[in-house]
């Protein structure tokens, strides 16, 4: 009996298992499925030309199927499209995260902040008046970064707030508000939809606001994509994906232009939180009709992309308009501000210059400018009079230039309390019983004036 070869046992046994893959699977193994020539068009075996065959079919269907990404096409939204993105607990969580985020965000900038908005009853009647499945959508310009819901929850009425159905739907990049599932939550909450830099406008957050309009929901969108590069001074061009949202819904929606100034004071660039006691002011416009280009779309083969510019540049061109009004607004409050802000100065010093100084022990702190314009005052009402006019010294009079000098830089109430307790006693130091110099605080300087002069003779009269 003759040895066998191990070599040749091993080469039986692999026939054996592709004689058995080919009958139980119909797959003819290619011995040569290493070698590169395998998976071109031209290779023999069945696997080959099979796979081969389904990657023509598929190339196809794209071809013939689907547009390119340069081409431009009416893409239709179905209204159960994002069924099964809105969860029961999703929902949920935006019943009860929009209306303590809205409320606060109205308290911050009514309370906190000045906002005087012009145009508001139009946002009112657009929102709360529309016509029952009537889409919203509103566009401004974008300053800040806390654009949205500063801005948003200030133009809305509490009781607004308070329901998360009738707040708005917006858009936020995936790269800034959903970079990790916490922060995804979170912004899912207060009915923020993540959408894609760089993908188009035909992405499927752009599909998840269409279906929203479709719904008859409220979607806020900022035009330009970006926020502004020099802190809201000048506005970039609209881009093409508001067109879509306007055009391809199922129907036309009511498209409300607003403008505002002064979040860049709020929040300035670089800051991580935003300030308060600022003054934003806000300019709402009449809606924008469009009727003119679907009119034109209906008659005419016009390409879907003039379509979307001609709509993106008819709404840039309105919130331009309403920047330059909003600008000119915001100056002349600024300046009435100011003849406010100086009339209470006036007054504030005129109210000073009636205290009896001299029962502080301060003397008279006149300013030497209103002196000289009293004593000018005096001499021309009686010329003739003889009697001399008490006059102050020219040291008294430089102290009180001093002290109206520095009342301007202590207009607060309690920075004006300490600088007056500080006048009392005409100095800002005494010795202690060391022989070292030591500061004596506001509230200290007010009980020593009390006991001094009040307390004293109550305790006279008790004896």
């Amino acid at each position: 009996m003759h040895r066998l070869d191990r070599g040749d046992v091993w080469k039986g046994k692999a026939r054996s298992l592709q004689l058995q893959l080919r009958d139980r699977f119909r797959v003819a193994v290619d011995r040569h499925w290493r070698r590169r020539h395998a998976i071109i068009p031209h290779a023999q075996g069945y696997f080959s030309s099979t796979f081969q065959r389904w990657l023509t079919r598929f190339r196809d269907f794209r071809r013939d199927s689907l547009p390119s990404s340069s081409s431009f096409y009416r893409k239709r939204v179905s209204k159960d499209f994002v069924s099964e993105e809105e969860s029961t607990l999703l929902r949920m969580m935006q019943a009860v995260a929009v209306p303590v985020v809205g409320n606060v965000c109205h308290v911050f900038m009514n309370g906190l902040n000045r906002v005087q908005v012009y145009g508001l009853e139009k946002l009112h009647d657009a929102l709360l008046h529309r016509p029952k499945g009537k889409p919203l959508l509103t566009v401004s310009n974008h300053v800040a970064s806390m654009d949205d819901p500063l801005v948003i929850a200030s133009l809305l009425p509490p009781n607004v707030l308070l329901d998360a159905k009738n707040v708005r739907w917006t858009l936020c990049a995936t790269d800034r508000c959903f970079k990790n599932p916490v922060t995804s939550a979170f912004f899912r909450s207060v009915k923020v939809l993540p959408v894609s830099r760089g993908d188009g406008i035909y992405q499927k957050g752009m599909d998840i606001a269409i279906s929203k309009l479709n719904h008859g929901g409220w979607v806020h969108l900022f035009p330009e994509g970006s926020r502004s590069r020099d802190g809201g001074k000048t506005m970039g061009s609209s881009k093409r994906g508001v067109g879509r949202l306007v055009l391809d819904g199922d129907s036309m929606p009511i498209v409300v232009p607003f403008v505002h100034t002064g979040m860049q004071d709020i929040m300035p660039i670089g800051a991580n939180f935003p300030r308060i006691g600022k003054m934003v002011t806000v300019l709402i416009g009449d809606p924008i009709d469009f009727n003119d280009i679907l009119d034109v779309e209906k008659v005419s083969d016009v390409p879907r992309k003039e379509l979307y510019d001609a709509v993106a540049s008819r709404i840039g061109d309105q919130l331009q308009k309403l920047k330059v009004q909003v600008d000119t607004l915001a100056m002349e409050q600024e300046m009435q501000f100011q003849a406010h802000s100086s009339h209470g100065f006036v007054r504030a010093s005129g109210i000073l210059q009636q205290v009896d100084w001299e029962s502080f022990g301060m003397g008279n702190f006149m300013p030497a400018d209103d002196y000289d314009s009293k004593q000018r005052e005096e001499t021309i009402i009686s010329p003739n009079t003889s009697v001399p006019q008490p006059q102050q010294s020219h040291r008294d009079q430089r102290r009180g230039v001093g002290f109206s000098n520095r009342m301007r830089g202590y207009m607060d109430q309690m920075e004006l309390m300490s600088f007056a307790a500080r006048g009392i006693f005409m100095t800002n130091e005494t010795k202690n019983s060391s022989g070292r110099s030591r500061e004596i605080g506001p509230l200290k300087a007010w009980k020593q004036y009390l006991e001094a002069n009040l307390l004293r003779p109550w305790n006279y009269a008790q004896y």
